[in-house]
């Protein structure tokens, strides 16, 4: 068995949490995905399916006073890092209830009570948000660290090379994760930028590992080294897990750019089969995993009926936070 803190074994009250929580994700955006398709989700929306060991994965390394920044594709980031299910379904929905009033939407869920500093529709945006949390973080000595979470595709944004020598510079406590699923959009990530992200983290001095994205408790093992590094004042870290995006660019993407083969063979890779089995093997029963997929249909559905049941957001109220009242407003 793979280890986790302090080198010990993971116990199996740890692995049914892995389950648990990679589980909440997966169910929450297969809903998203049909609750989409119904009509019922306003706007665009990116699913991480196939990617949930890496969002689980570093989550379950940090502290409550971490923050974390996302991406567009970030609804599994949200909720591993604590944004409570019922409020996520109502934002995504569209619903004054939600965690912004409804108005972020799927590309701009954030929850500051939980320090997750939001998704974001910009490639790349999260990465200077993070440093920008980090350096708070460091002038208040508060013992925490700041997250980001970036794909392949923002790597040859001058947004991440800025942010890399800043971090550098400063000894920010920051990890960098690159979840790299070989796509920049609908074109393969390597026919956009030519180098490599872990010698590129290493021309500005920050140590990195790359790990297999799809075995959770590889990317547990390695986040804990790393944030525990950034934690310490070692400066900033790089994390690159390399995994698979299932889904297309967009929810409702035809994905015709990708070969057969590749799409035959996806499910080889998926990172909640792989793991459940790892833990049939070892002291996990059927039963049990069963009774935690029941537990996140349950609550799945509790959260539909939530989202469902919020209000429409009021027009009058759509310049709140938006514009500063003054003369000519």
């Amino acid at each position: 068995m793979k280890s986790t803190k302090a080198g010990k074994p993971a116990s199996k009250s740890q692995l049914l949490d892995f389950y648990e929580r990679m589980l909440l994700v997966r169910e929450a955006e297969n809903k998203l995905s049909s609750l989409f398709a119904d009509g019922e989700v306003p706007g665009f929306i990116h699913l991480s399916i196939g990617q949930e060991a890496v969002c689980v994965g570093v989550t379950a390394a940090l502290e409550k006073q971490d923050t974390l920044a996302s991406n567009h594709r970030g609804h599994g980031h949200a909720l591993s890092k604590g944004v409570e299910l019922e409020s996520f379904f109502l934002e995504i929905m569209g619903k004054e209830e939600g965690i912004c009033g409804g108005r972020g939407g799927s590309m701009h869920v954030a929850d500051m009570s939980v320090g997750m500093l939001g998704a974001n529709g910009i490639v790349g945006a999260g990465i200077p948000l993070a440093i920008g949390s980090a350096l708070a973080h460091q002038v208040r000595k508060n013992d925490a660290i700041a997250v980001v979470f970036f794909g392949d595709g923002a790597l040859a944004e001058g947004v991440l090379h800025e942010s890399f020598n800043l971090a550098a510079l400063w000894k920010l406590p920051v990890l960098f994760v690159c979840e790299n699923n070989g796509w920049s959009e609908f074109s393969p990530a390597n026919l956009q930028f030519v180098a490599n992200v872990r010698d590129l983290a290493k021309a500005f001095d920050i140590p990195s590992q790359c790990v297999d994205g799809n075995e959770i408790l590889d990317v547990h093992k390695a986040a804990e080294e790393l944030t525990a590094a950034a934690r310490r004042g070692d400066g900033p870290q790089l994390l690159e897990c390399i995994t698979h995006r299932v889904r297309g660019h967009f929810e409702g993407d035809p994905q015709k750019y990708r070969t057969e083969e590749e799409m035959t063979s996806l499910s080889e890779h998926d990172p909640i089969t792989k793991f459940e089995k790892l833990v049939a093997t070892k002291r996990i029963t059927k039963k049990e995993m069963q009774s935690v997929r029941d537990k996140i249909n349950q609550k799945i559905s509790n959260a539909v009926d939530a989202g469902r049941g919020g209000s429409d957001p009021d027009f009058e109220r759509a310049r709140t936070d938006v514009y500063t009242a003054g003369e000519g407003l």
